[in-house]
């Protein structure tokens, strides 16, 4: 129950956090300023905040909608709400 669209947008907004990632690396080994390190590491940190709620939303949007519609499954939706919510506040 992967919506192709969202896929797409997810994978380019990794690919973008992979490219900045590289780019900390990069400027890591060339001993850039640590100011500028540090402002590249929050910029990466914003952008992977940014990536999960849009994979939060999707997630809901989807299959917990899809979950709470089957009575069977409510109590799934429930503990893997709970579960990311813990791990977001750690």
């Amino acid at each position: 129950m992967v919506d192709q669209n969202l896929k797409k947008r997810a994978l380019h907004r990794a690919k973008i956090i992979r490219g900045q990632l590289d780019g900390l690396v990069k400027a890591i080994d060339k001993e850039t300023y640590c100011t500028e390190l540090l402002g590249q590491s929050l910029s990466i940190q914003r952008s992977l905040k940014s990536l999960d709620a849009f994979l939060l939303e999707n997630h809901l949007r989807t299959h917990v909608k899809h979950q709470m519609r089957h009575k069977n499954e409510e109590e799934k939706a429930v503990t893997e709400l709970i579960k990311v919510y813990t791990l977001s506040n750690k």
